[in-house]
């Protein structure tokens, strides 16, 4: 039966890992963030132990990286969800495993209905809240009144103004109090992301622990778990959409480009990053 704590939280029991582990000195961080969690329950930690990273084998599955990450944390981990594919394979794996780890998303604005319906399957499947986190108003006012609802396509500097408005901003807040998250990010999903470890120290964000566990994933392994699992995946995904973000920003793909190729069409490969990874 799943399990949901749903009360504050300060902290997670950290999982057994037997790997050799390297040490990096961090941030300090005060947990004291309200999660809701797929699984686990809180335990007291010791916030002046050193952040640890496993040293993990090149061709780690997934949820040996997930454990590893989790572990490695020793505190607040959630996973930043999009509603992808990847993102559900990671949030079932999660479940199977009994992690301690809760559900972030960002809500831009301008999402597609086909993504909320996912969300709330999410929710019901699961019995797990999602802390939803939103551009700060004043900031989308201003940007509309001065620049009108489509800038972004007019310059990359302007694209990245509203990505840094509707997401980075957000993400920042969503990260407060948090000893780690978790991304689907995959290393086949463009040039920018070709030398994307499992673990890493994500400096941008006061050096807490980023967790890829889907690295080395392609599509047709995400689509074999998520027909196995029964996973409620984007009805857009079977309209030619093998990538989802902001509805103005995301469109259709044509047989042979690129999955990604329909994320801001209009801008060269190289370019295709909101800011959220570096």
């Amino acid at each position: 039966m799943l399990i949901v704590d749903r009360n504050a939280l300060n902290i997670y029991a950290p999982l057994t890992c037997h790997c050799k582990v390297k040490r990096y000195s961090t941030q300090r961080v005060a947990y004291t963030k309200k999660l809701s969690l797929i699984h686990g329950e809180p335990v007291n930690h010791n916030e002046k132990e050193e952040l640890v990273i496993p040293d993990l084998l090149e061709d780690a599955t997934p949820e040996e990286i997930l454990q590893a990450g989790v572990t490695a944390a020793a505190g607040p981990v959630q996973i930043a969800c999009s509603f992808s594919v990847e993102d559900l394979t990671i949030i079932n794996m999660v479940h199977e495993l009994k992690l301690p780890v809760g559900i972030f998303a960002l809500d831009t604005g301008r999402l597609n209905e086909e993504t909320y319906q996912v969300a709330e399957g999410i929710t019901e499947r699961y019995g797990v809240s999602i802390n939803w986190h939103f551009p700060k108003p004043e900031l989308i006012e201003e940007l509309l009144r001065a620049k009108g609802p489509y800038s972004f396509r007019e310059s990359l500097e302007n694209r990245h103004e509203c990505c840094k408005i509707r997401k980075v901003e957000p993400l920042g807040r969503a990260l407060e109090g948090l000893r780690g998250w978790v991304t689907g990010l995959r290393r086949d999903q463009g040039t920018t992301r070709t030398d994307l470890p499992s673990l890493e120290i994500d400096q941008m964000h006061g050096g807490i622990l980023k967790i890829n566990p889907l690295i080395n994933w392609n599509d047709s392994m995400l689509q074999d778990y998520a027909k196995k699992h029964r996973l409620p995946v984007n009805r857009l995904h079977a309209q030619g959409y093998p990538s989802i973000g902001c509805a103005p920003c995301t469109r259709a793909i044509a047989e042979g480009e690129h999955p990604r190729a329909g994320r801001w069409w209009w801008e060269n490969p190289e370019h295709k990053e909101c800011g959220l990874h570096r």
